[in-house]
């Protein structure tokens, strides 16, 4: 898995692409990123299939700001991304991924 970002100079928003590959993906069908930027809705940011069977996605958000996400494979197995930023403890008990803007 990785993260990549890239603050624009033209305006305040960071550009995140996250990547998912193949082996960390297993035999799912579909990989979303859900966090704080988009309301933890499931279908708001549905990773593209790339033909090597990685997944990946690129959001924007402002910059400044501290964002908590987690991966969800298949609507039902929730992962985490080694490479965030940090990890906090959500409300609910689950550590969740944080990036930083």
């Amino acid at each position: 898995m990785s993260i990549k970002k890239q603050v624009l100079k033209s305006k305040p928003v960071c550009k995140v692409t996250f990547k998912v590959t193949k082996a960390e993906a297993g035999a799912a069908g579909e990989v979303a990123v859900l966090g704080d930027f988009n309301e933890w809705n499931p279908t708001a940011d549905v990773m593209s299939k790339l033909k090597d069977g990685s997944f990946s996605h690129v959001i924007e958000v402002e910059t400044g700001k501290s964002y908590h996400f987690r991966y969800l494979a298949d609507g039902a197995n929730w992962f985490d991304e080694p490479e965030a930023d940090a990890h906090q403890t959500s409300e609910f008990g689950s550590a969740n991924n944080v990036i930083n803007a």
